[in-house]
């Protein structure tokens, strides 16, 4: 049928065929209608920016020796810090509580809903609390304020209303600055929230640098993910003691085989009269030497000198990238305070792999 002939027919079925000339003018409105929404949507997005970046300005203008005696008090508690809050504040409670957990402050958050019916139990004499309300007045949190002054529990208030209950209660008030939330009606915890959320990290921060948190302890908490991969050592990797691929300079090559072999490195450390670290012999230098006389050598005619290194406590992950760079599969480990330059492990590319590292 003709492309007229089918037209004519499904018009005839009140069905209506619209050309491409027909299209094109709703197709260019619909642009024209998704551009100007699109600058209308960044209108309100940078609204809560600006309002943002004003709160955190101007929390940094009234922080005060408040904010030292909380740290203070939470360091001078012997059992966590209790972090509660309701609604948008407790989500925000929530992640404060993880993040000094994972930084070296045992915390742990407590829904004060459930606080009422039993969950209580989970603060003890020992304790700390934090609270957090922007208007300092949720009836849920009575009871637990109530339980922290029964039992003699210290308590930290955040909130943005000084006159509040919670402030009048604290211990310790950390009082919020007058902020204007970003949604619309002004109503919805945005700016509120996020005030609360960079004063929980100041805290955070702030108590790693006075307990003298190290990159170490901070892997002892982060086993897993890249966070704790990337802060492997080499002592943590390498093997030790009889698992040594090592052999004297004055060795016969018949002897160097046999532990290379043995502990199956594909190379051999090979040690001064004193047990300093001197040289290597790899299979490339067993190539590069192959003769019929090579069993009748000695390991100081074949090895390698000077060969590279790394340190106890170095990254893993700098130890990898210099094997890398350097086309090698293997280093040995000293011990840079020992002058005596004795090899206290070996490092195997493969430790590192199987380690997670790239």
């Amino acid at each position: 049928m003709a492309v007229s002939g089918l037209g004519a027919a499904l018009k005839s079925q009140g069905v209506l065929m619209r050309s491409a000339d027909s299209v094109r003018p709703a197709a260019a409105a619909a642009s024209r209608s998704a551009a100007s929404n699109g600058e209308g949507d960044l209108r309100p997005a940078q609204r809560v920016l600006d309002f943002a970046a004003e709160a955190v300005a101007a929390m940094g203008k009234t922080l005060n020796g408040d904010f030292s005696k909380a740290v203070d008090l939470i360091l001078s508690v012997k059992g966590r810090v209790i972090v509660s809050g309701m609604g948008k504040s407790g989500l925000i409670g929530r992640k404060i509580a993880a993040t000094l957990a994972s930084t070296g402050t045992p915390a742990h958050f407590v829904h004060p809903a459930e606080a009422s019916h039993g969950d209580l139990g989970e603060l003890v004499p020992g304790d700390l609390l934090l609270m957090l309300s922007y208007r300092g007045e949720t009836a849920e949190l009575s009871p637990l304020i109530t339980y922290a002054k029964r039992f003699r529990i210290p308590l930290i208030g955040i909130a943005g209303n000084p006159d509040s209950t919670l402030i009048k209660s604290s211990d310790v008030a950390l009082v919020l600055p007058k902020a204007r939330e970003a949604c619309p009606m002004g109503l919805a915890p945005t700016t509120s929230t996020t005030m609360m959320l960079v004063l929980g990290d100041a805290l955070a921060v702030t108590l790693m640098e006075r307990r003298g948190f190290t990159p170490d302890q901070y892997r002892e908490l982060h086993p897993g993910g890249s966070l704790g991969r990337a802060l492997i050592r080499v002592s943590d990797l390498m093997h030790s003691g009889d698992e040594l691929p090592l052999a004297r300079e004055t060795d016969s090559m018949q002897q160097v085989l046999i532990v290379m072999a043995a502990r199956r490195f594909g190379c051999v450390g090979i040690t001064d009269a004193k047990g300093g670290l001197t040289g290597i012999i790899t299979d490339g230098d067993l190539s590069r030497h192959m003769s019929r006389d090579l069993l009748d050598k000695s390991a100081a005619d074949v090895m390698t000198r000077n060969p590279k290194i790394a340190a106890p406590d170095q990254l893993a992950a700098e130890a990898l990238a210099f094997m890398n760079a350097n086309k090698i599969t293997r280093l040995f480990v000293l011990d840079p305070r020992d002058k005596s330059k004795r090899p206290v492990g070996i490092l195997h590319i493969h430790d590192c792999l199987r380690a997670g590292l790239e």
